[in-house]
């Protein structure tokens, strides 16, 4: 069982983030949950979503010692950091967060973002190249299986821009 949080400034896509991996989990054929946790603020208020994927029944949704974290913003790496359980896997948009885990029981991982993402074009899939990163590291769920859920998470006057988020998804795989 993967217990996942996700977490950065409304506006980052951190809650499409963990929608691509619940659905891709439920291509998959795997159990899944999906909690999104905000405040009132749309854009610039912090927001998290915490995923389960699991092969079997999945008890609670809630996620309070994670096995992976992906953090987009130095409020959500201060946050999350510690709470990531020993041997797990902490991603970090090293675009935006200057620090580094001193945590050497747990494996890091720093991937620019942002400027990945401002290479392709399209700032708004800094998200996907997180995801792209994550599904690496952790092979969890399946590239395939994140473009099928494309289809579903991305209205469909946004599916003009798949094979972008499938660039994106790319370029973060390569952050190990």
């Amino acid at each position: 069982m993967a217990e996942i949080i996700i977490a950065g400034f409304g506006g980052q896509g951190v809650l499409v983030l963990g929608q691509m991996i619940t659905y891709s989990g439920m291509i998959e054929d795997k159990a899944v949950s999906w909690f999104p946790s905000y405040g009132p603020e749309q854009r610039g208020g912090t927001c998290n979503c915490s995923v389960v994927v699991s092969e079997e029944e999945i008890g609670s949704p809630l996620v309070t010692a994670p096995s992976a974290a992906i953090v987009m913003n130095v409020p959500s790496f201060d946050r999350f950091e510690p709470r990531v359980a020993e041997g797990g896997i902490l991603i970090y948009n090293s675009s935006l967060i200057d620090k580094q885990s001193q945590r050497d029981e747990i494996r890091t991982i720093a991937v620019p973002a942002n400027e990945i993402a401002d290479e392709l074009g399209n700032a708004r899939v800094a998200n996907m190249v997180m995801l792209g990163a994550f599904i690496e590291a952790t092979k969890l769920i399946k590239i395939e299986s994140v473009e099928k859920a494309l289809k579903e998470v991305l209205s469909e006057r946004h599916h003009h821009l798949i094979p972008l988020n499938m660039q994106a998804l790319e370029r973060g795989r390569a952050y190990q």
